[in-house]
């Protein structure tokens, strides 16, 4: 399974971060968008709205503000569920997942993993 982390972060104290760090130690594929062009953990971070393919999970670590640029590209990415982590809920994305038929949770990426539940 393929996750796309928005919000990326070569901060090892930011969530985003251990999420990309936990995926890969459950042997989970990774791709990445954050603020710059970095390398976090041998995952390439891309600027922007990069055309990848095959995504599974899209888990959030963007606050609600910053999302509605990504809500058309989301979309289009037609992964399996978006996952919000805390602080990043969205009742109107929420909405345009439900028209777009994409499953969401609001949940913890990490909590996700750690449970065997991702």
């Amino acid at each position: 399974m393929k996750t796309l982390v928005i919000g990326a972060s070569s901060n090892p104290e930011r969530y985003s971060f251990l999420a990309i760090n936990r995926l890969l130690n459950h042997n989970h594929e990774v791709v990445a968008i954050g603020l710059k062009n970095e390398n976090i953990l041998g995952v390439d971070v891309q600027k922007g709205f990069p055309n990848f393919e095959g995504i599974d999970t899209v888990t959030l670590y963007i606050n609600p503000q910053r999302q509605n640029e990504y809500y058309d590209y989301i979309v289009g990415l037609k992964p399996r569920r978006v996952i919000f982590n805390p602080g990043t809920e969205n009742p109107e994305f929420y909405k345009i997942l439900d028209l777009s038929k994409i499953s969401y949770e609001v949940a913890c990426t990490l909590v996700l993993l750690t449970t065997n539940q991702y």
